[in-house]
C-alpha cells in the first residue's frame, strides 16, 4: 500500500522531526516496516523552515503555516498527493488533520483513514464548526481507530459510524532496567522509597491530588518521598520529601519511571479526562512498576479493572491507601503488554480489510 500520514509536526510538545515517538511516528514506521510506501506530511506553527528527510523507513516533509497562512501549505499537500498517489491518506494527531485527510482524499480518487487518541472535542468545545467538519470527516472515512473502546463509543454516537480500537503503547525505551544505576543518574536517593508522579506535573489537570495523597502518606510513612517532574514541579522541590526534578530529557524518561517503587497517574472528572489513554500508564506497565491511576473509565480498561490500582477519581485518601499498599510490591507482571510492533500489525490488518 501506499501511504500518506498528515500530522502536526509538535503532538504533545514534542517534535516529531527530531524526536519522533508515540503512535504519531510508530503506526508509520511499523507500516513501513512491513514493506510499505509510506510519507509522513508535518504541520506546524511556529514560522520553522519547510523541510525534507527520510529515516525509518518513511519519506518526511514538514511544512509551517507561517508567516503565509494556509494555503500554500494546502497546495503543498496538494503536489504531495497528485506526486505519490496514495491508496489511502490517514489523519492523526488533531481534529484538523481527519478533515484534511478527507479533503486530500476525495480530491485524488483515494480512501481515508481517521485516528484519534483523546477527545478532541474537548480541546476547544466552544469551536461547533470546526467539531462538525470533524465529524462529517469521521463519518465520510473508510476507517476510524481510537485508542480505547471508551473513546470509541463516543465518536460512533458522533459520527453514527463503526469505529475501531487501537491502543496506546509504550516507546521501546521503557523495560525494566537496573533501578539503582537509574537513581544514580537522576541524582535520586538510593535510601528512600519513592512515590511518582510520571509525565509533566500539571496542577490544572488533576495532579493537585497527588500531592494531598502524599501528604497522608508522609504523615505515616516519613522515609517515603514523592518525584515530580516537568517545569511546574521546580518551585515544589523539597527533598528529601520531594524531589521537583524540572523539565526530564527523553532518554531520561525510562530512568525515571524505573526509578520508581509506585508511579502515579492523575486524571481529572471533565470531558478531557474521560476519554484520555494516559501513554504513561502504558510505560509503567512496560517497566513493570505498581501503579496508582485515577479510575476513570480508560484507565479502568488499560488495568484490566484491577482494583489494587486504581483510586477514586480526586479522592486524595483513596490514592494515598493505593501508594501504601503498592510500596512494598516491588515490580508487578501486569502480563505481556500491547507493543507497537503489534499496534501496527493490527492497523495494517485493518486498512488491508
Amino acid at each position: 500500500m501506499n501511504l500518506l500520514f498528515l500530522c502536526k509536526r509538535f503532538p504533545q510538545g514534542r517534535d516529531l522531526l527530531t524526536r519522533p515517538y508515540g503512535r504519531f511516528f510508530h503506526l508509520a514506521r511499523e507500516l513501513a516496516g512491513r514493506g510499505h510506501q509510506v510519507r509522513l506530511a508535518l504541520l506546524s506553527y511556529r514560522g520553522l523552515r519547510s523541510e525534507e528527510t527520510s529515516f525509518s523507513g518513511i519519506s518526511w516533509s514538514s511544512d509551517d503555516l507561517w508567516p503565509r497562512g494556509p494555503l500554500p501549505y494546502l497546495r503543498r499537500l496538494e503536489a504531495i498527493a497528485k506526486g505519490s498517489t496514495p491508496d489511502w491518506v490517514v489523519g492523526v494527531s488533531d481534529t484538523y488533520f481527519g478533515i484534511l485527510a478527507r479533503r486530500l482524499a476525495r480530491r485524488f480518487g483515494a480512501r481515508y483513514a481517521v485516528d484519534a487518541y483523546d477527545d478532541f472535542e474537548a480541546y476547544i468545545p466552544w469551536a461547533k464548526p470546526l467539531h462538525l467538519a470533524w465529524r462529517n470527516a469521521l463519518a465520510g472515512a473508510e476507517l476510524v481507530t481510537a485508542a480505547g473502546p471508551q473513546l470509541a463509543d463516543l465518536l460512533e454516537k458522533r459520527s453514527e459510524r463503526q469505529v475501531r480500537v487501537l491502543p496506546m503503547a509504550a516507546d521501546p525505551d521503557f523495560q525494566v532496567l537496573d533501578r539503582g544505576a537509574c537513581r544514580t543518574k537522576l541524582d535520586l536517593p538510593q535510601d528512600r522509597r519513592l512515590i511518582g508522579h510520571v509525565g509533566a506535573f500539571d496542577h490544572q489537570r488533576g495532579c493537585k491530588v497527588v500531592l494531598d495523597a502524599f501528604d497522608e502518606v508522609r504523615s505515616t510513612h516519613p522515609e517515603v518521598s514523592l518525584v515530580l517532574s516537568g517545569r511546574q514541579s521546580l518551585a515544589l522541590h523539597r527533598p528529601p520529601y520531594i524531589y521537583g526534578l524540572g523539565y526530564i530529557a527523553d532518554e531520561l524518561m525510562p530512568a525515571l519511571v524505573n526509578s520508581l517503587d509506585v508511579a502515579c497517574v492523575a486524571l481529572a472528572n471533565n470531558a478531557f479526562g474521560r476519554s484520555s489513554y494516559p501513554v504513561k500508564l502504558c510505560e509503567a506497565v512496560a517497566c513493570r512498576i505498581p501503579a496508582v491511576a485515577s479510575a476513570t473509565a480508560p484507565t479502568r480498561w488499560m488495568l484490566q479493572q484491577d482494583e489494587r490500582f486504581l483510586a477514586a477519581i480526586g479522592d486524595p485518601s483513596a490514592m494515598a491507601q493505593r501508594m501504601l499498599e503498592n510500596l512494598g510490591r516491588g515490580r508487578f507482571d501486569y502480563g505481556t503488554p500491547a507493543s507497537w510492533i503489534e499496534v501496527g500489525a493490527s492497523f495494517e490488518s485493518m486498512l488491508s480489510a
